[in-house]
C-alpha cells in the first residue's frame, strides 16, 4: 500500500493534480452452514480493493482496482481523470481535511474463531434448535460465521485514517410445524462465540416460529396499532432515506426544507449513533474521513437535522454531520445513518397495550419495499400480529394489511415504551425501536 500511494502521488504531481484521495476496503469472511445434522455449505472469501478519486476542473473523477500492484497506479489516475472529463454534474465536490479529532472506540477486538470452531458452533446450534421444540422440522438451518474488515482513507489534504473491525456469531432459521402448517423465524446473535447462549438462541428462534402458527382473520377498519420493536424498526429502516440530505436536495424527500419544524409527536425522538453498543460495526469516521458523532435527528417531534456528507452540507451552508457513505469501495459517495433508532419513552409495554385498549398488535411486516412509496411516505404492507382486547394481546391474527403514511405515523404516535431493541443485522447500518402505539391506522382484513 505504501508503494502504491507513492506511485499515485508521483503520477498526480506529473499531471498537475493537487486534490486526490485513496479509499480502500478489504474484507475477510468465513461461514459454515448446517442443514439437517450435516455441514452442507462452507464459504471463505477475501475481497476488496482501492478507489482513487481526484478533482479536475471542479469535477470528481473515480476509478477503482482490486490490485495493489504499484505498476498499475498511474493508469488508475489516468482513468479517473478521463472519468471526470465526461461528467456533467456541477455540484460542489470536496475532500476531507486532515488534522480532525475523532472519538475513541470503546470496544475491544477479540480472537476470531477458526474453521473447526465454526463447524462445531454451527452443529451445536442445529442440535439445540431441534431439541428446543418437538415441532422443528427439516428446512431449519444453522450458521456460524466470522468477518474482519479494514477501511482506510489517505488523501492529499492530510487525511491518513485506518480502521479495523471484526465480528463473529450465529444465524439460525427455525422451521416449526404443528402438522397442519409451518412457520419460520430467523435470529442473529453476534459476539465472541463462547459468550453467546446457544440453547437460549435456539429456543428463541423455535419459540418465535411456533407463535406464528395458526391465527384468524380480522375485520377491516381503523384501529389503534401497537408496533413491536422489530416491526417499527423495519418501518423506520424502509423510510430512513427521507432523512438523507442528498434525497432532500434531489426532491426525493418530503422533509426538504423542514429542519427546525415539527414533523412528529412530542413523544418522538430519533437518534443516529455510530457508537451504539449493539451495532456490530461502530465507525469513528465516515467514508470521507469526517468525524462521526451521536446526534438527535428528530427531538421532541422537531426535525433537528438531515444527514449530510461534505457535498450536501456545502450546498446547505452547514457543517457535515459525518454521514458520508459508500456502498462498497467502488461506489461514489452517498449518505446513510449508522445506528438509527427511536429513543425510549417512559411507558411500560403493558401500559402501551392498556392505552391501545381495543386494537391491533403488529409483530412482523412482510414485503416492506414492495408495498411502500418512500417519496410520498405511503405504505400498504402485509402484516401479522395479535388482537388487543381490553388492553391485552389475545388471539393470533394474520392475512391482513396495514396501510397509512409514514409522515402521518410520526405525527400520530401516542405512546412510546421503554423497551428499545436493536435487531441484530450484518452490515454497517442498524435500526431499532421500542414498542410504539400509533393512533388510527387502516387495517384491511376480512
Amino acid at each position: 500500500m505504501e508503494e502504491f500511494k507513492k506511485k499515485i502521488a508521483e503520477k498526480c504531481a506529473e499531471m498537475g493534480i493537487s486534490e486526490y484521495e485513496i479509499y480502500y476496503e478489504i474484507g475477510e469472511s468465513a461461514s459454515v452452514k448446517v442443514f439437517q445434522q450435516e455441514v452442507n455449505q462452507f464459504t471463505s472469501s477475501v475481497e476488496g480493493g482501492v478507489c482513487f478519486r481526484c478533482l479536475m476542473n471542479g469535477r470528481m473523477g473515480y476509478a477503482s482496482t482490486e490490485s495493489l500492484d504499484p505498476a498499475l497506479a498511474p493508469a488508475l489516475v489516468e482513468r479517473a481523470v478521463d472519468n471526470a472529463s465526461v461528467l456533467e454534474c456541477d455540484d460542489p465536490v470536496l475532500l476531507g481535511e486532515g488534522g480532525q479529532t475523532y472519538a475513541p472506540l470503546e470496544r475491544q477486538l477479540y480472537d476470531l474463531p477458526d474453521t473447526q470452531s465454526l463447524i462445531a458452533g454451527a452443529l451445536a446450534l442445529q442440535k439445540a434448535v431441534y431439541a428446543a421444540d418437538s415441532g422443528v422440522v427439516d428446512g431449519t438451518t444453522s450458521q456460524c460465521l466470522r468477518e474482519k474488515s479494514e477501511i482506510g482513507i489517505w488523501n492529499s489534504k492530510g487525511l491518513d485514517l485506518r480502521y479495523v473491525n471484526q465480528l463473529a456469531g450465529y444465524i439460525v432459521a427455525a422451521v416449526v410445524s404443528d402438522g397442519a402448517e409451518k412457520a419460520n423465524d430467523a435470529q442473529i446473535r453476534l459476539g465472541q462465540l463462547d459468550t453467546i447462549d446457544v440453547p437460549a438462541l435456539a429456543a428463541k428462534a423455535a419459540g418465535e416460529a411456533r407463535e406464528k402458527l395458526g391465527g384468524q382473520g380480522v375485520a377491516t377498519g381503523a384501529y389503534p396499532v401497537v408496533f413491536s420493536p422489530k416491526a417499527m424498526a423495519e418501518l423506520l429502516n424502509t423510510f430512513s432515506g427521507v432523512f438523507s440530505a442528498e434525497a432532500a436536495q434531489k426532491g426525493l424527500s418530503a422533509l426538504t426544507g423542514k429542519e427546525g419544524q415539527t414533523i412528529g409527536a412530542s413523544l418522538l425522538t430519533i437518534m443516529d449513533d455510530p457508537f451504539h453498543p449493539d451495532n456490530p460495526m461502530p465507525m469513528p469516521f465516515d467514508s470521507e474521513g469526517s468525524p462521526t458523532s451521536r446526534k438527535a435527528v428528530v427531538e421532541g417531534g422537531v426535525l433537528k437535522t438531515l444527514l449530510h456528507n461534505l457535498k450536501t452540507a456545502r450546498k446547505a451552508g452547514i457543517t457535515t454531520t459525518g454521514n458520508a457513505a459508500k456502498a462498497g469501495y467502488k461506489a461514489s459517495i452517498g449518505v446513510r445513518p449508522f445506528t438509527m433508532y427511536i429513543a425510549a419513552g417512559d411507558s411500560t409495554v403493558d401500559a402501551v397495550l392498556r392505552q391501545a385498549n381495543q386494537g391491533i398488535y403488529i409483530d412482523a411486516l412482510h414485503g416492506t419495499h414492495a408495498g411502500t412509496d418512500t417519496v410520498s411516505g405511503d405504505f400498504s404492507i402485509q402484516s401479522t400480529g395479535y388482537l388487543i382486547e381490553n388492553g391485552e394481546k389475545t388471539n393470533r391474527i394474520k392475512g391482513f394489511t396495514v396501510a397509512g403514511n409514514f409522515f402521518e405515523v410520526l405525527k400520530n404516535i401516542t405512546a412510546v415504551a421503554d423497551d428499545v431493541q436493536l435487531p441484530m443485522a450484518l452490515g454497517k447500518t442498524a435500526f431499532g425501536s421500542p414498542t410504539v402505539l400509533v393512533d388510527g391506522l387502516s387495517i384491511a382484513g376480512e
